[in-house]
């Protein structure tokens, strides 16, 4: 707080007048970054895409937010965002599984799941750093000179390993991820409980 109010050119005394602590200010600095994701679908658009296609809109567009902001990954890891945008961005997501018939529970553990997958995948690449062409090409020689009799997959996977890039690596997983809830979804509606495998 010291630092800000440094930088603000006035004392923490006046900072905490206007905030309770530093979790606060930091509840404030999330929400002011997802105020930035650009979500144009609701449940009042479906008659146009379906609940993949706007959660896939969705996800991407909170992905490349958190790229521009990848020092705010950790405030979000720290606690649940629940700031005006952060509400009104999960409200969208959740009323637009509910519009194409999800259950309760399905809804919210699909919203849920799809976020930490997108926070999760950021966190990794900012925490690792994004890799180089050099990078991937040192990695792919590493793989490819393992013992082959000890690692034949990793070795015949060497170029597939380190080739693709990060924005279609994340738009897979993410596919992954919309599958596996729709199987859940299609579960649900016959009354069925999806196996879930641990």
């Amino acid at each position: 707080m010291r630092l800000l109010a440094d930088r603000l050119g006035s004392g923490t005394a006046t900072l905490y007048r206007h905030l309770a602590s530093k979790d606060e200010l930091m509840a404030y600095v999330v929400d002011r970054i997802l105020g930035e994701v650009d979500i144009e679908t609701d449940a009042d658009t479906l008659s146009t895409t379906t609940w993949q296609e706007a959660t896939a809109r969705g996800a991407s567009a909170f992905y490349d937010v958190l790229k521009n902001h990848p020092n705010a990954l950790p405030l979000l890891v720290a606690q649940v965002p629940v700031g005006p945008n952060a509400l009104a961005h999960r409200e969208r997501s959740v009323a637009v599984l509910l519009a194409c018939g999800f259950p309760l529970d399905l809804a919210a553990r699909a919203y849920t799941a799809v976020a930490h997958y997108v926070v999760g995948f950021t966190l990794q690449q900012h925490t690792q750093g994004a890799p180089g062409q050099e990078d991937a090409a040192r990695l792919r020689d590493f793989y490819r000179a393992l013992d082959a009799k000890r690692y034949p997959a990793t070795v015949a996977a060497a170029d597939e390993l380190t080739s693709v890039p990060l924005s279609e690596e994340f738009r897979f997983g993410l596919q992954l991820v919309l599958d596996g809830i729709e199987l859940a979804r299609k579960a649900a509606a016959g009354g069925d409980q999806p196996a879930i495998v641990m």
